[in-house]
């Protein structure tokens, strides 16, 4: 996987037009100032938890001795799920939530931006390449990048495409997911059949 598709699998996994409307829930009753100021800090979080996995995440892995293709199945299953909600959401309704103080680290930039989908897919490059570190941070920032751009004008989006627009393309992007998670969920099972061959 080179630096482009790692950005895009990373950006579509971080699903910044699905979250949207959950952000637009829960910071609707700030101004816009604050309310860019809100989404600014939150992603900053975000991105520092994610390098934090993308540069410790080997260290993790072989603590806790687990190997690439055990990885590689359960990113691929968690991506699966978390894709079929993006293409066939639940039909209640996002409930507001009236909240005393404003949103700090969860549930915005934990798990909404830095979810376990995205740590997921982060550990999964990192752990099969990991001398290829400054390619995954490249694909991570331009990803973040991403992320951000739309976040940040998710207030006018929201007013020019109007919800029925952002879940089209939720939908869309959910399918593409769908074939990745498939896609990585094939290669993991692959590697650990060809290890048990090797072994034999």
């Amino acid at each position: 996987m080179d630096l482009l598709s790692a950005a895009i699998l990373l950006a579509i996994i971080m699903d910044p037009l699905g979250n949207i409307p959950v952000f637009h829930s829960l910071l609707g009753r700030y101004s816009r100032p604050r309310r860019i100021r809100i989404i600014g800090r939150e992603l900053v979080v975000a991105y520092l938890v994610l390098l934090a996995f993308l540069a410790a995440g080997d260290l993790v892995l072989r603590y806790l001795g687990l190997e690439q293709p055990a990885l590689g199945v359960a990113g691929g299953v968690v991506l699966f799920i978390i894709a079929l909600r993006m293409v066939f959401p639940d039909h209640e309704t996002i409930e507001r939530r009236e909240l005393d103080e404003e949103p700090f680290i969860v549930p915005l930039a934990v798990p909404m931006i830095a979810g376990p989908s995205a740590l997921a897919a982060v550990l999964l490059l990192v752990s099969r390449e990991p001398d290829r570190f400054w390619t995954w941070f490249g694909a991570l920032t331009a990803a973040w990048c991403v992320s951000a751009a739309i976040l940040l004008a998710s207030g006018l989006l929201m007013e020019k495409l109007g919800p029925r627009a952002l879940r089209a393309l939720v939908r869309l992007t959910g399918m593409l997911l769908i074939m990745m998670a498939v896609q990585m969920l094939m290669d993991g099972v692959a590697v650990y059949v060809e290890e048990m061959l090797g072994g034999r």
